[in-house]
């Protein structure tokens, strides 16, 4: 539709029409039954509000998605079409891994192909706008959403947002691909204690030299939603931030596009005790920049009665209501409300063999190899060794995660069968061992009581025969792989956790099984960094598989027996212990560092009863065979505000094995006007290393790269000496200094 035509029908909308498309329900509210009036009258709206609702939320399937526009445009007046909306956060049909393990990739140019290929498979399916990327920087593994984010680095997070925003629009130029929606505006990764939906609170510096960084990303690669984070930023709900929403989205970074709540965070301004009842809480959420209103009463009551006692102009509805059409029309939804999705587009583009063998490769690349003692991986799969493969995830088809939502386990590869196209039956044992948890109290604290009776939790007598056969097969096998996690509903949202370990019955299971003396490859599943400890006292190999998506079980097969050489390197740092949460690699420099203080004794910073570092650092992992980083040199030792230094390091294989590995560049600051990080992320290069040879590998870092952000959020370059280190994770570093003068 053209833009003055645009124009005249917002003109001809009535107040009631124009807070419609203000307005996000869910798919049951359209149901022709009294089934919809339950919810309904729940959450207190009218009938007439819903038949003017704007858009849809979770609606899935092109069948659905036609029936559901059909009779929402047969109720005839202007007839704008709907607008569907769905959580589309890894995958649609095709599931890829949690972005968690696609963080531990380091490998943007290929998240981006699956990003584009769920925006395929959701286009066909009817899919508009997908509630994604989650670029939420993450520290604290208590918090059960650091599944959906891609780590704690920003520099890392900005190249993965830019990449999945891409994947997804790449075909909106065609008329195709969906919308990405980036979320969580802002800061909502930084709850305290790691607790969900809790407010978050920081400096204006580390707010936008970390937090603010992956979101900026997002808008750059051209981002046509926000949403807002559901919590408090320094004291202010996000929902009604006019600083957040107006100055800095909008004014700043210049963004034009749709802002929407996220579910009933309107409502929840009084909740916080920032609002004092729903109208006002439509209000403040309204004049801060909020568009759409999902799932909750106030913009569809209360901004009617606003603009009739003159707290609200015409004006600022017209605003967001036009943000809205001119979304819908340039999706072309006046000319097609479909978008050209039908059964048989699903059925063309739906789990093909092409997009199963990206999630594999996917997958493949976000498994890290934690531990590999006396080289026990990967097996020969030719040889003579008998293989029992034990535990709640051996032939477990729940491995794609909370957030999956559109996704089946039906069509999971689980890993038996990953490792019976290697192994036949006469050299693998299959056997349960345990159930993933055993405690009754925990469905019922997640409001999943139901799950206790359907089979989740066996009865003592069958659990003690699963461990009996478990243990009766690990006595006949020459390996043990042990295959355990976390349950789905342990992660994700709401699954916030103090204690980060293997279920108890899990642990047991394998502290029994390492008492037989047999190699023991253990296979940890989960949405979060866990604390391994005592994983790593029983087992030879560890391998963290996250929740791998639909082609979970080919990629470990693969990795297992060497027909994939890890590469996985961690995007988040995994604690020792709980007590180190939050825990990152790029924390500020302390005036008592343990290793380096004047001080000595207690009289440093850290811990009396555990470790000062992590279990595993921030960009570790392990490959098959063998590199040495040999000495980094730079072409100069001082530079202007108009150069750039030179880094060149020889990453020789001393192996007979190619691998590929990623060479990590970090800089620290010496002396700034603002305490600057230990070290942190500047560049990476993932390069294929043949066997037997060296690759030089080289960086140009611009002056401009040196600078950091103050307290008032200005960008800042200082003249001094800086480092810059480069090795295998941020731990593993080797240094060079130059110096950047006035």
């Amino acid at each position: 539709m053209e833009e003055a035509k645009l124009r005249q029908l917002l003109k001809s909308l009535t107040i009631e029409e124009k807070i419609g498309q203000l307005v996000q329900l869910s798919g049951e509210f359209y149901n022709a039954s009294d089934i919809s009036m339950g919810p309904q009258r729940k959450l207190g709206i009218t009938q007439r509000m819903v038949d003017l609702s704007g858009s849809v939320l979770n609606v899935a399937g092109a069948k659905q998605i036609h029936r559901l526009q059909e009779a929402y445009l047969a109720k005839g007046g202007h007839a704008i079409p709907l607008l569907f909306m769905s959580d589309i956060v890894y995958g649609y049909k095709t599931v890829y891994p949690i972005p968690l393990g696609m963080g531990a990739s380091w490998d943007p140019r290929l998240i981006k192909r699956a990003y584009e290929n769920a925006a395929e498979e959701a286009y066909a399916g009817g899919q508009q706008v997908a509630f994604a990327p989650m670029v939420d920087l993450v520290h604290d593994a208590r918090w059960g959403r650091v599944l959906e984010s891609t780590g704690e680095d920003p520099y890392l997070n900005a190249q993965f947002a830019k990449a999945m925003v891409g994947g997804f629009q790449s075909g909106l130029k065609d008329g195709k691909g969906i919308v990405s929606c980036v979320k969580h505006f802002a800061g909502y990764g930084a709850v305290e204690a790691g607790r969900e939906y809790n407010s978050a609170d920081m400096s204006m510096s580390n707010l936008y030299q970390n937090y603010l960084p992956s979101y900026k990303a997002a808008i750059q690669a051209g981002a046509k939603m926000v949403m807002t984070s559901l919590t408090t930023l320094n004291g202010v709900p996000a929902t009604a931030d006019k600083w957040l929403l107006n100055d800095l989205l909008r004014k700043q970074w210049g963004f034009t596009g749709v802002v929407i709540s996220d579910y009933a965070s309107i409502y929840e301004l009084t909740q916080h005790g920032f609002a004092a009842n729903e109208q006002d809480a439509a209000y403040k959420a309204l004049d801060a920049g909020v568009d759409i209103d999902m799932k909750s009463p106030c913009y569809a009551n209360g901004l009617k009665p606003l603009l009739e006692d003159g707290r609200l102009s015409e004006e600022k509805i017209d605003a967001a209501v036009w943000r809205v059409l001119s979304l819908k029309n340039e999706l072309g939804l006046f000319e097609d409300p479909f978008r050209g999705s039908s059964e048989a587009l699903e059925k063309a583009n739906l789990l093909t063999p092409a997009k199963r063998q990206l999630a594999r490769k996917v997958s493949q690349e976000a498994m890290v190899l934690l531990k590999n003692e006396r080289h026990l991986l990967p097996l020969n799969r030719s040889g003579h060794r008998r293989v029992a493969l034990i535990g709640p995830y051996a032939d477990e088809s729940k491995m794609l995660g909370l957030w999956a939502i559109h996704g089946y386990p039906k069509d999971t590869i689980t890993f038996k069968h990953g490792l019976s196209e290697y192994l036949d039956t006469s050299r693998l044992t299959v056997e349960k061992g345990t159930d993933i948890i055993r405690d009754a109290d925990f469905f019922a604290e997640s409001g999943r009581p139901e799950d206790q009776a359907s089979g989740q939790i066996s009865d003592s007598a069958t659990e003690k025969k699963h461990h009996d056969s478990a243990v009766a097969a690990a006595k006949r096998a020459d390996i043990i792989i042990f295959a355990g996690g976390e349950h789905t509903l342990q992660s994700g949202e709401a699954g916030s956790r103090t204690k980060l370990r293997l279920p108890d019955n899990q642990q047991r299971l394998l502290d029994e099984l390492a008492t037989l003396g047999k190699p023991i490859i253990s296979v940890i599943i989960s949405g979060r960094p866990l604390v391994l400890t005592d994983v790593l006292a029983d087992s030879d190999a560890v391998i963290q598989a996250w929740f791998p998506g639909i082609e979970g079980g080919h990629a470990l097969a693969d990795i297992i027996f060497g027909a994939y050489n890890p590469s996985g390197r961690l995007s988040m740092s995994m604690p020792a212990v709980e007590g180190q949460a939050p825990i990152y690699y790029n924390h500020l420099s302390t005036g008592r560092p343990e290793k380096t203080s004047q001080h000595v004794g207690r009289f440093v910073s850290r811990y009396t009863d555990a470790p000062t570092g992590p279990l595993f650092p921030f960009g570790y992992g392990l490959s098959y065979g063998k590199v040495t980083y040999h000495q980094p040199t730079i072409d100069q030792s001082q530079i202007s505000s108009a150069q750039s230094v030179t880094i060149r390091v020889p990453v020789e294989n001393t192996s007979e094995i190619d691998r590929t590995e990623t060479v990590q560049l970090y800089l620290h600051d010496e002396v700034a006007s603002i305490v600057q990080p230990v070290k942190r992320l500047i560049d990476f290069k993932r390069a294929l290393v043949p066997a037997g040879e060296t690759l030089m590998v080289s960086f140009v870092v611009k002056a401009d790269r040196l600078g950091f952000y103050n307290q008032q959020g200005k960008y800042v370059i200082e003249p001094g000496k800086f480092e810059l280190m480069i090795g295998p994770n941020s731990d593993e570093t080797q240094t060079v200094e130059f110096s950047l003068k006035d």
